[in-house]
């Protein structure tokens, strides 16, 4: 999503995935949510997981998780010299600062649908965030 949106706004952004363990390392994406990404309009491209690396700390700006136990994780990752910035997506969205996107993964098909509506505006904002201003 936020490749997506990026483009359409213009941003040359790199953007990776990573997971914090590495139990669903090489599984692609869940159906529900390449079908919820496809219903968006968005791309689910071949998506393969990972866990995050050393280096990701040192060749991205933001790290963003997706809960606060996330968060933790990558503090306690994160190798003294890191200099991406480790966020919670929700802090980028007004009025849910603070807040933990729930994980749709043991839900229906509607969790995936408001796990995504609450990420779209933690997404709009990063972007906000990232965007240069405007004259």
């Amino acid at each position: 999503m936020l490749v997506h949106k990026a483009r359409a706004a213009g941003l040359q952004v790199a953007v990776d995935s990573a997971a914090i363990s590495d139990e669903e390392r090489g599984n692609p994406f869940d159906r529900r949510a390449a079908a919820e990404l496809q219903r968006r309009g968005v791309p689910a491209h071949d998506h393969c997981a990972r866990q995050v690396r050393r280096e990701d700390f040192a060749r991205f700006d933001w790290i963003v998780g997706m809960t606060q136990a996330h968060c933790a994780a990558l503090r306690r990752q994160a190798p003294a010299d890191a200099q991406a910035r480790i966020a919670l997506m929700l802090d980028f969205a007004p009025g849910h600062a603070g807040e933990d996107v729930p994980d749709p993964w043991y839900g229906s098909a509607q969790d995936f649908v408001h796990a995504f509506d609450l990420i779209d505006r933690g997404v709009e904002g990063l972007l906000a965030r990232l965007s240069p201003p405007s004259r």
